[in-house]
This record gives C-alpha cells, structure tokens and sequence, in this order.
C-alpha cells in the first residue's frame, strides 16, 4: 500500500487551493488492482464484523447473480472481477471476538483469497440445498438480509433470490430480517487504509479541474462548454479514472437569466465569452473510492486582472454555507436535522443557502443520509432521516445565491462541491477546498 501511497502523493504537487495546474500521473493498473483488493479486505476485516455486531446479527447473506450484483456485493468483489460468477451466495458468520466473522462463498469459484468456496457442486448438485445446509450448522439466531424501502444501496435482493433464499431455509426463514443500517454501514464506513489514499485520489480531481478551466483548454468566443466537458472525459479516460458521471459546464453570465435550479437558460453548449461565470461538476474515482467536485472560474474581460468584486462576495458567501454545515455535523444525528442546523447558522451568517449534500465513498451518491436537496429545502422522509455515523466521508455539495452588483444586482448561484471526512468529533477536508474563483487566463491575475 505504501508504493501506492507514494504514488498517488506525489501525482499533483500543488495545493488544492492553488490556482496553477500540473498533470497527474497515476500509478498503473497492476499496481491499481493490488491496492484496490487490499483495501477490500481490510473493510471486510475491520467494517464487517463491527457493524454486524452494532446491530446485533450473527449472520448476514448476500446473494448476486452475474450482471445483476447486489451493490454491496459489487464493493467486495476483486479488482479483477467484472461481475460476478454465475449465482453467487456470500454468507458472514459472527462466531464471537475470538474467533471473528467467517466468510463463506456458496459459489462454484471462490471470490479471490476473499471468501473461500463451500460448494462442491459434483458432491452436491443443488446450490440452495448447500445455503441451506450451511445455515442450518451454524443456526444463527438473527439472519441480516439487503431489503430497504428508502436506499437502494440497501435493497439489492432480488424479489426472486429472496423467493429461493427463503424456500431453501425452510423453518429459519422467521429469522431474516431487512438490516438497512447493516448494508449502509459497511458501505459508508472508510477505513485508516481507505483514508491513506483518498488525499491522493482528491488530488488528481483537484488537479484536472483547474487544467480544463485555463487558457490550456478554453479559448474566450471559440471554446464551448461541451469542448470542455469532452476534454475532461478524454482526460479521465488518458488517466484510466472512474467516470462514474458525465462532466458537466456550465455558464452564468451578465445581462442574462443565467442558470437556475435544474434549468439553464443559455443555449445549450454557448460559447464562453469574456465576463463569464464558470462552473464544472467533475465526478471520477480510483481504487473504489470515488470524488465528487464542483469549481468555478471567472473569464477576465480585456484589461481586467481580476473578478468583480461582487462575485468575489458570492464565493465567499458559499464558503460561509460550507462552514456552516461542517460545524453542524454531530454523530447520531440525521440529515435533516443537520441540514436545519446548517441552514439556520448560513442565514444568520448573511447568506442565503441551498445545501443538498449526501456522503461519498464506494458511491459517488454514497450509502448514508441525505443533508438537503437542490429543489427541497425542507426535511426528507425516509433518506434525511439516517443518521449520521463517524469514519464517514461526504460531498458537501450546496450553493449560495448571492446578488452581484457589478451585474445589475442579479441574483448568482454560487455552487460548490467538496470532499471531506467525518471522524466523528471533527469535520476536515480531504484535499483542502476553493476559496478563490479560477481566473481564465492565469496570466491576467
């Protein structure tokens, strides 16, 4: 893990907050794929048997057929694995601390050196009549199983494995039971290893975004956003990266509607002028882990070496309603509760909010609560209510609306994302966030 440390490290040697670019190097695929099943096992290892002992079950099964995987199956899987194999059957078993959380695949193959097979299937042809037989050794009494009505993350048994699963356990089949929290909390929960590496990971999102916002990329009244959004991609695949959604950019500008929630009201792919607002929205991943980013950029007019200063305030108003929210965070409690207590101290601060952050990890839209949303400011059923859990990273994705003077005192939409970790008493960011909107060209500052 150390050389892959080193390598993600030392891919960016800048700041997040700087306003200069290098390329990132990354390291290769081989090496990639040997990080990525370390940091497998060690969630299975540390995560697993702490979350199964929180809720209080003794077993736990996750079944996944090829191309239709569970999503939490789908995290456990090796580097090497597109999908899995066949029918696949994972039980855990809590023997007790002493002698841990048995893995089991009730699989023709066996899953890496991750979970041993237990089927034979010359010896017994019938693979539920194996599940079965399996729990019916270890008779545990409270049998966790992926059922959720609000998270999909948590709802990956499929309405026909579950008809099986309890067909072949017969008389145990009264002890399944949905364990939501169980299925979140392994998928949410990032290890000491996982957290060894997300800096660099950040760091090579930290480096594309401002490249693709220079006068590298875009050139003002030729370059449209589109060109920009394909050149990020094209980036991503040159890297191997995670593109785990399409890159958005988009424009405010003065003297237009500019852009409100869910609705631009420039033409699609304009033509970045002089005087316009930027904004990227930047998803990519590595090793599992995923990022999440949103800048913004400012295309200096002629003779300008600056922003206006009114746009400058907005920046610094969705900072504010960053601060906000960080300091509102407090383990135990839910979303909603955390985005009321965000939104009262962003008010108070002077600025007017919209906050609609979610977690972040194997997921770009990760296993945990909902902290808002873009068109509901209000508290959410179901999703706002899950609580907030320590070792937990999030995107702090939110907005300020702020009036810019120097724009006829329209109102701007100021968004932000940013990747940071909860550790349970403290709020930091992973690679540090943007407090300075990028000028385009670097040389005009």
């Amino acid at each position: 893990m150390k050389s892959i440390l080193t390598a993600l490290l030392l891919a960016v040697t800048t700041s997040a907050a700087a306003q200069d670019y290098q390329r990132p190097s990354v390291p290769g695929l081989r090496d990639r794929a040997a990080a990525h099943d370390r940091l497998v096992k060690a969630r299975l290892d540390q995560v697993v048997p702490k979350i199964m002992r929180e809720v209080g079950v003794d077993m736990w099964i996750l079944v996944a057929s090829e191309y239709n995987e569970d999503p939490v199956v789908k995290t456990m899987l090796p580097a090497t694995w597109a999908s899995a194999r066949r029918r696949m059957v994972l039980i855990f078993h809590d023997r007790g601390p002493e002698k841990g959380v048995e893995r089991l695949a009730v699989s023709r193959y066996p899953v890496g050196d991750l979970f041993p097979a237990a089927w034979d299937p010359e010896a017994q042809p019938d693979q539920w009549a194996r599940v079965a037989q399996l729990v019916a050794e270890r008779n545990p009494k409270r049998i966790g199983i992926n059922i959720s009505p609000d998270f999909a993350l948590a709802n990956g048994l499929s309405a026909g494995e579950h008809q099986q699963l309890v067909k072949a356990i017969g008389p145990l089949a009264s002890r399944l039971e949905s364990q939501e929290r169980l299925a979140l909390g392994v998928l949410e929960t990032r290890t000491p290893e996982d957290m060894a590496v997300y800096n660099g990971i950040m760091r090579v999102a930290h480096a594309l975004i401002p490249e693709g916002l220079s006068e590298k990329v875009i050139t003002p009244g030729v370059t449209t956003t589109q060109d920009v959004v394909w050149w990020y991609r094209e980036r991503l695949a040159d890297l191997r990266q995670d593109a785990w959604c399409q890159p958005s950019v988009t424009v405010q500008r003065a003297n237009s509607p500019g852009i409100t929630p869910g609705r631009q009201t420039l033409p699609d792919n304009p033509v970045i002028l002089p005087g316009d607002l930027l904004h990227v929205d930047f998803c990519a991943g590595m090793l599992g882990l995923k990022t999440d980013t949103q800048q913004l950029a400012y295309v200096l007019r002629p003779g300008e070496s600056d922003a206006p200063a009114g746009l400058k305030a907005g920046m610094a108003a969705a900072n504010k309603v960053q601060d906000a929210l960080t300091s509102s965070f407090k383990t135990s409690i839910t979303g909603n509760e955390a985005l009321m207590a965000a939104r009262a101290k962003a008010i108070a601060a002077g600025t007017n909010p919209i906050i609609y952050t979610h977690s972040i990890g194997l997921h770009g839209h990760g296993a945990g609560p909902w902290i808002g949303a873009w068109d509901n400011q209000n508290p959410t059923p179901g999703r706002g209510e899950y609580r907030i859990y320590a070792d937990t990273a999030w995107s702090i994705e939110l907005a300020a609306l702020a009036r810019v003077p120097e724009w006829g005192n329209a109102e701007v939409r100021f968004p932000l994302e940013v990747d940071g970790f909860w550790n349970g008493s403290s709020f930091r960011w992973i690679d540090g966030r943007q407090t300075q909107l990028l000028l385009i060209p670097r040389a005009g500052r």
